[in-house]
């Protein structure tokens, strides 16, 4: 396993504070986050997703041979 250089894990810290910054209905909301030491591993710990991610939906539709609304489809990249 490879360690992270000091220089990735401050790009790491950065970016997950960016994603705690985030706030909004169709974004998994994100809880905390830590680095396990023992392996090296930035953990994030996020919000559960009852109803699925984006692909669960879409191989959804596509095994029911139907479309996801237009709409719906657009306030997901709103």
């Amino acid at each position: 396993m490879v360690k992270l250089s000091e220089k990735e894990r401050q790009n790491s810290v950065n970016e997950v504070r960016i994603l705690a910054s985030i706030q909004h209905p169709n974004i998994v909301s994100y809880k905390e986050s830590f680095f396990e030491d023992s392996t090296s591993c930035l953990c994030i710990v996020m919000d559960l997703c009852d109803g699925g991610d984006l692909l669960h939906k879409i191989t959804q539709a596509g095994k029911k041979h139907t479309y996801i609304p237009e709409a719906e489809c657009w306030s997901y990249f709103t």
